[in-house]
């Protein structure tokens, strides 16, 4: 799994393209259809991810300038921008989608080697700008899963699938809520322990199946449990 951005520029590339082709596949009614995520529709979830390329290009902007630009312009502010794009329509929201992006694009073509190593701010605290990229992958891929329009965690590129495990393992390796076990992907040796991996049980899966349970976004069912018994609860993810 690299930290280098410019490497994941083409799994970016390809992840927006994927998404693109499933909302132009969307009709009114289905962008006015609820999404995964609570209170928001496929339209607010799309609406939300075109105004997160804006957000990002802001860090961007930040880290090569040296100003300091926030993420948003308030939380408030973001929230209205969301409903305010909630309402639109299918080629609406679309277009947006594929506009922010490009400019979300433009941002990181315009970087300097240097201005990687500077650190932005964002709604959840500092960041390496060097991991703007794989946050945007990030949101790409586990929003278009929250249309719940075909896209599932099993459709996540195995090498997404692996770091957002290991990102989420280590999270809830820093959180004292979170209950002990280990985590261990189908025919690999290596095991990522949360908490005390003594008496801790052992949840092994495929790896887009463990980071989904991990994220909230899926059940778990394909998952096995060792010794037999329940699934941890673990702590709401981001």
């Amino acid at each position: 799994m690299t930290a280098d951005p410019l490497r994941l520029t083409g799994d970016l590339a390809e992840a927006t393209e994927r998404l693109l082709r499933t909302v132009a596949g969307l009709t009114a009614a289905d962008v006015a259809a609820p999404s995964l995520l609570p209170g928001w529709t496929r339209a607010h979830v799309l609406t939300h991810l075109a105004r997160n390329a804006d957000a990002f290009v802001n860090l961007l902007t930040a880290a090569r300038t040296g100003e300091e630009i926030p993420m948003y312009a308030s939380p408030a502010a973001r929230a209205a921008d969301i409903e305010a794009g909630a309402d639109r329509g299918p080629d609406d929201v679309l277009d947006d989608l594929r506009r922010s992006g490009r400019r979300f694009d433009a941002a990181v073509a315009e970087m300097p080697v240097e201005a990687w190593g500077a650190t932005v701010q964002t709604r959840r605290g500092p960041w390496p700008a060097a991991t703007l990229v794989w946050g945007r992958l990030r949101e790409v891929e586990v929003h278009h899963v929250d249309l719940s329009a075909g896209y599932r965690p099993a459709d996540w590129p195995a090498a997404f699938a692996q770091r957002l495990l290991h990102e989420v393992a280590t999270g809830l390796a820093a959180d004292p809520a979170a209950p002990a076990m280990v985590l261990r992907v189908d025919g690999a040796a290596h095991e990522l322990a949360v908490g005390d991996p003594e008496g801790a049980p052992t949840i092994t899966g495929p790896a887009p199946e463990l980071a989904a349970w991990l994220t909230g976004r899926g059940t778990g069912e394909l998952l096995t449990v060792v010794p037999d018994g329940p699934l941890p609860n673990p702590p709401e993810w981001i």
